[in-house]
């Protein structure tokens, strides 16, 4: 429905306004290449075994089809960005983006498991997974959430997983300076 004074309701968990540019993951197009390549070269693996043991049929073909759409959905890597107060991902089976607020972080707990995770919550419920290794391999992301995560723990907010948000700024810190240490040519 079009409202005539062109105000629309807000609800109160929004994207907090502010000047600031908005930090996407800059290696997540490269990751979906990987990912689509790897399904393509598992459907064409598929095809041409089924193709020269001489009992590739369409329902088959179909199958395989089906079998490399699943790993693509797999792989596919999560999309995060980052803007001043809030943390986004978005992926696709569910084409569903899920945000936190940084600047109203109530917890940061760290998952171990077959791959780490940060799970961060914020103060409105809302809750989002994200593999630190996107927060180690951009930099800009991680200083959003640190940015917001600063405010967060000033304002008495964030209880529980500073300390796994100090090991993380510290594990950026060293991985930044040997980066740029290596891009120097000094190694």
């Amino acid at each position: 429905m079009k409202h005539h004074d062109d105000t629309r309701p807000r609800t109160a968990g929004s994207y907090p306004s502010g000047s600031g540019t908005v930090v996407y993951d800059r290696d997540w197009a490269e990751d979906v290449r990987r990912s689509v390549r790897c399904a393509v070269a598992l459907l064409g693996l598929l095809l041409c075994v089924d193709w020269a043991a001489g009992g590739l049929t369409w329902w088959r073909g179909a199958l395989w089809l089906l079998l490399a759409v699943l790993l693509l959905l797999v792989l596919f890597p999560v999309r995060v960005s980052a803007g001043p107060g809030w943390l986004a991902t978005r992926r696709l089976p569910r084409l569903r983006t899920r945000w936190v607020r940084t600047d109203r972080l109530a917890s940061v707990r760290p998952l171990d498991g077959v791959t780490q995770r940060l799970v961060l919550r914020d103060t409105l419920g809302n809750r989002v997974e994200i593999d630190p290794e996107v927060l180690l391999r951009n930099p800009e992301l991680w200083y959003r959430l640190a940015e917001g995560a600063r405010v967060s723990e000033a304002a008495g907010t964030l209880r529980c997983g500073t300390a796994a948000l100090h090991r993380l700024a510290r594990r950026v810190d060293s991985e930044t300076a040997l980066g740029v240490f290596r891009a120097s040519g000094l190694e």
